[in-house]
């Protein structure tokens, strides 16, 4: 079993709310930053956002330590049931064998209810505690 853990990024409803009129674009990303201060994970984007920005533009987008961590994103575009858990899977096997992983994601229905990697955020305010903190036992695990 690899010990590479990777976090699968979704934007929308996770770095900031789903309609971020009051908040802002990318205005939970700052809660990430201390997750991956002491931590070898690395990160994916798995955000509809891959479509129409280049790996570079979303680099950008995100504060300077967590864009060092971002190593790629999923590829094309699964259609059917729990699109985002197939995309995320099959990037993950393409990755590395038996990579340990984690979905920060707000859209469940993207993935099947035993889903134990995703990491659900509430769209309506993006990443919070709760999240923040499942996230730092997995990654102190």
């Amino acid at each position: 079993m690899s010990s590479t853990k990777v976090v699968y990024l979704d934007f929308d409803g996770v770095l900031h709310p789903s309609s971020p009129v009051m908040d802002g674009l990318f205005s939970r990303s700052h809660l990430l930053e201390p997750l991956f201060e002491n931590s070898n994970a690395e990160i994916v984007i798995s955000s509809s956002w891959r479509f129409t920005h280049s790996l570079r533009e979303l680099q950008a987008k995100l504060p300077s330590h967590l864009a060092q961590r971002v190593i790629g994103m999923t590829g094309n575009a699964v259609i059917g049931k729990h699109a985002r858990y197939q995309e995320i899977l099959y990037h993950a096997k393409q990755l590395v064998s038996g990579a340990n992983w984690r979905a920060l994601d707000d859209s469940y229905w993207e993935f099947p209810t035993s889903c134990k990697e995703l990491i659900r955020c509430n769209p309506n305010t993006g990443i919070g505690p709760k999240e923040v903190g499942l996230l730092r036992t997995w990654l102190t695990m």
